[in-house]
């Protein structure tokens, strides 16, 4: 029985001494990575201090954006909710006539309605928030605190620069992968309940479909999607050689790939020489290079494309030759240029109001005020340019920030230092 104690015992003991053994391993093994990731978060602190956000942002700078972003953000909340209050009692006779359901008028048209405004009217926003934030500081001396520090200018401008691009950034994504689908739903229910003017028909619609291969709808109906008195007609070294024609053109919206169209009571002509070949049938299944969006053009339709669609859009109406594009290539240029407004309507703002007057700052605003509705009023004649004179899209949409650059570096020029 002793024996057996003992033969227990032993095998504890050994069993203590293997952990303690493992214990040991473990820890020199901890101790020696531990030792190496140091040395190598020291090697990246030393070569790759540059990628330190604090290096760049102080605390001067930090108190500088949460006041940019948060005037930023209190001025939408404020303009946006009397816009509310404006457009409700506007169409709240239409909501009621066309049985609109609250559901759908909440969630449908005005969830989309305040992302579309705000983003539209980012440059009004971000000029109110640096006039109001910024008068505010120069008129409690903070400024002219900074300023006697030995900082200069250009080193106050670092947080509003950083504050500008972050708004920059985020108005280019929403304008340009957000807002255009919920702009989508917004027209769907106004088409229903508002303004009852979805455009759902077209007649004699001509575009090349492909080189040399040109189609033509009679009649098309989108509600629908099928067209009538339908031809398509190919070319070769200006002759034609064959043509398909089909009293009903149907776009196939179940097939998993684009383009399917099915053909009722069709006939091809075929021509070689000299020879007619004619071959007819009750129905064919075919791919056509057209889509129902190609048929038929609604008012706005741009806004309801995101960025990538509307490259794809412009590159295939411009290889099929069609000339009306032109407000599509405004609406991709202006989604860019309106994001850079951030920028120099930001050095705008700051270099009027950092300087302590005795007018205060209601001059300030007044000024802010009418330099963001003429950008604004600015960008809408420059697309009429586009539309209307012929001028260059890309120029249309940066003609307002060309000339408020102008703007900007003059104030800049003459900010204090």
């Amino acid at each position: 029985m002793e024996f057996n104690n003992i033969k227990r015992w032993h095998r504890l003991l050994r069993l203590l001494r293997g952990i303690r053994n493992r214990q040991q391993q473990t820890s020199a093994w901890m101790h020696r990575h531990m030792a190496w990731l140091f040395v190598m978060l020291a090697w990246l602190k030393q070569h790759f201090a540059w990628m330190n956000p604090r290096r760049y942002v102080k605390r001067m700078d930090s108190y500088i954006i949460r006041k940019f972003i948060g005037t930023y953000v209190y001025s939408i909340v404020l303009i946006i909710s009397i816009s509310i209050v404006f457009d409700i009692n506007e169409n709240l006779a239409k909501f009621t006539t066309n049985h609109a359901p609250l559901k759908a008028i909440v969630m449908d048209y005005y969830a989309n309605f305040v992302p579309y405004f705000a983003n539209l009217f980012s440059p009004l926003f971000v000029f109110i928030a640096v006039i109001f934030f910024t008068s505010k500081l120069a008129g409690n001396s903070e400024i002219i605190a900074m300023l006697a520090c030995g900082m200069s200018f250009k080193r106050l401008l670092r947080p509003y620069i950083i504050s500008a691009a972050l708004i920059a950034a985020l108005n280019f994504y929403l304008g340009s992968y957000i807002i255009p689908k919920g702009t989508v739903v917004r027209h769907n229910f106004e088409s229903l309940y508002k303004n009852n003017k979805k455009i759902t028909s077209a007649s004699n619609v001509q575009l090349q479909v492909a080189p040399g291969v040109i189609a033509f709808i009679s009649q098309y109906d989108d509600v629908t999607r099928t067209g009538y008195g339908f031809t398509l007609d190919k070319f070769e070294n200006k002759k034609i050689v064959s043509t398909l024609s089909a009293n009903v053109v149907q776009y196939d919206t179940i097939s998993d790939t684009r383009y399917h169209w099915k053909l009722k009571n069709y006939k091809i002509r075929t021509l070689t020489g000299m020879r007619e070949k004619i071959t007819s049938g009750n129905a064919l299944d075919t791919v056509i290079q057209m889509e129902p969006m190609d048929l038929v053009f609604s008012k706005g339709q741009q806004e309801t494309l995101t960025s990538p669609e509307l490259r794809r859009y412009i590159s295939k109406q411009q290889q099929r030759g069609s000339q009306n594009v032109v407000q599509y290539e405004v609406e991709y240029h202006k989604r860019i240029a309106t994001s850079f407004a951030s920028f120099i309507l930001t050095i705008i703002g700051v270099s009027l109001s950092s300087r302590k007057r005795k007018g205060g700052m209601g001059m300030y605003l007044g000024i802010g005020l009418a330099l963001s509705f003429s950008y604004i009023l600015l960008q809408t004649v420059s697309a009429t340019f586009a539309i209307q004179a012929n001028t260059p899209a890309v120029l249309a949409a940066w003609i307002p920030n060309i000339l408020y650059t102008f703007i900007a570096y003059y104030c800049y020029r003459h900010a204090p230092n």
